[in-house]
Parts: structure tokens; sequence; C-alpha cells
């Protein structure tokens, strides 16, 4: 029998317990399997490598107590690459200065556009492992739910077992509160304050996700608020009833008005113009989230200013007029 590499680990499988039972399985494989790509974790569930009680499971199972997860043998970083990994000050000085809140429990971050909430697909350094680099000593630091790579604004990040559960429960019963603003092609009727269209989502070979309105699709509801009218866009406020991939962006579009820079559901020769006026991401920002611990009966209210770019992009657009 060829033993293995000092690099890689045997089949293991892990019986579920308490802590961990309500979790989805791509989650739970990005925690445990850390420093694996998001991309290969999701190939591994596709060609069944990654299995729950024998049996094959897509990305958004829940696991429940009990459940037994067989792990398929497991490539472990050599020393040069984990010191190839090692956090650089700039990011570590980033992430630090974007600390919102933090209590023994719970980190909420003004997440950088730009950056992924995971690394892989080239990334080295996702948010979460840039914090878990940042907290060596933190036993765990788990990220609660996610934003697109492109957006920025309050992103929620348990330090604890209990919190995340009461996170995850709280973002199932839809008790989160997210008010997120965003900048979009045209002028927004006044008399359109929500957008109630169901959305299927595709995952293409290469892991990129697509969404689109489809009436086989789930159920989905966005709220919007016009904030400030220019002459050919108009800032939102964007209230997400239901918490489907690239709802906001896709909803905007739907209702013809899509995210300014938007590259997936925008209309390329308009964003070349914006882009050429200086803004070159996404606007769309998670400006602030709120809701109510069920333990504690704890108030949490979060707010995370606009970026620089984004503040600089409207005062342009506003001396314009």
């Amino acid at each position: 029998m060829t033993p293995l590499s000092p690099n890689k680990l045997p089949v293991r499988y892990v019986a579920i317990d308490e802590q961990r039972a309500g979790q989805r399985i791509d989650n739970f494989l990005l925690a445990v399997l850390q420093g694996l790509p998001r991309t290969h974790i999701y190939k591994l569930l596709r060609a069944g490598e990654v299995r729950v009680n024998k049996k094959r499971v897509q990305p958004s199972y829940r696991l429940v107590l009990g459940d037994n997860v067989r792990l398929p043998p497991m490539h472990l970083p050599s020393p040069d690459e984990e010191r190839e990994l090692k956090l650089s000050d700039s990011l570590a000085k980033l992430i630090t200065e974007r600390i919102l809140l933090e209590t023994d429990d719970l980190l909420v971050l003004n997440k950088p556009s730009g950056m992924a909430v995971h690394g892989g697909s080239g990334l080295r350094f996702g948010v979460i492992e840039a914090i878990r680099a940042l907290r060596p000593e933190q036993k765990l630091l788990e990220l609660a739910h996610r934003l697109d790579r492109e957006t920025s604004g309050c992103l929620l990040i348990a330090k604890s077992r209990a919190m995340l559960v009461q996170l995850h429960q709280l973002l199932r019963d839809n008790q989160v509160k997210k008010t997120y603003l965003a900048l979009v092609h045209g002028r927004w009727p006044r008399s359109l304050h929500r957008v109630d269209a169901p959305l299927l989502k595709n995952e293409l070979a290469s892991g990129e996700r697509v969404v689109r309105v489809r009436a086989e699709g789930k159920e989905s509801a966005t709220t919007f608020n016009i904030r400030h009218v220019y002459t050919d866009m108009t800032l939102v406020e964007a209230h997400p009833i239901t918490g489907r991939t690239h709802q906001i962006r896709v909803h905007a579009a739907h209702a013809g008005h899509p995210l300014v820079n938007d590259d997936k559901y925008g209309d390329s020769r308009i964003n070349a113009t914006t882009r050429r006026m200086g803004l070159k991401r996404l606007f769309l920002h998670a400006a602030k989230i709120q809701f109510t611990l069920p333990n504690n009966g704890e108030r949490i209210v979060v707010e995370a200013p606009l970026d620089e770019e984004l503040q600089v992009f409207l005062q342009a657009i506003s001396s314009s007029l």
C-alpha cells in the first residue's frame, strides 16, 4: 500500500452534531476544508466526491443532526505554500480599518469592493481567509451570509457557533433587515416600490453563478425607494425581502433600470460611459444591517459609510446637473 503524502489527508467521515446542524453543506465544507478554493469545493459536490449518508447532495443542502459526511482525500498546503499565504501588511491594515463592530461573538465588516468573501478562482485571500489569518488565535470565524465580490458594505462574521446558529435562524426567518444603496440607470418610476419576480439560479461549469427571472424560479421580492434623482441615473434604497443570489441586481435590471457598472446584468455600452466618467466598480453598497438576537434580545444596528469612490462619483454627477 502506497503511504500517503505528508500533505495529504485520507478519506474522512464527519458526524454532524447540534452545532453544525442547519448549516449548508457548502458553508460547512468551506469551514472544514480551509484553504481549498471555493470552485474546487463545488466541483467535489458536483462529482459526488463529498457525500451525505452515502448520497450526493446539492450545495444548498442543509445538514441535519446525525448526518454522516464523507470528505474525500485532501491535499494540504506545503510549508512553502503556507508561507506564500501570509497576510500582507497592507491587507491586514485594510481589514482592520474596516471593522465596524466587534463583540465576543460577532464581527461586522465593511467589506471592500473587489474582494470575494471566499478565496478561490485565482484569489489567495477572500475576506474570511484574511480575517482568520489576522486572528489566528480565534477558534471559530464563519461567514453568516455572503456579498457579491463587487459589492461593499456590512458583512456578518460569527465568532462562535452559538452566534452562527442565531444568525442563520434570523436570516432564514427574514428577521435581518438589510438596506442597500444602489445607483441605477435611468429615472426610477416613483410608482414602483416593489419588484416581485421569481428567480432561478444556474451555475456554469466554471462555477460562475447566473440568475434569471423565470416562472419556475424561487419566489423573490425587493422593495425600492428613491433617494435622489440625477439627470439619467437614480440613487435608490433597496431592501431585499427574500435573500436570493444577485437579487437586487436582477430585480433592478428586470424593472428596466440595471445597476451602474453591472457587468453581468447591465448594458455594456452604458457601463462604458460611466467608467469613462471615473467609476470603475459596481455601484451597490450594503449600507445598513439590523436585527435582534433571540438569545438575549440585544438589538444590533450597524451602518457602513459609502466608500470614497462612490461618494466622489455622486458629487460629480450632482455638479453636472
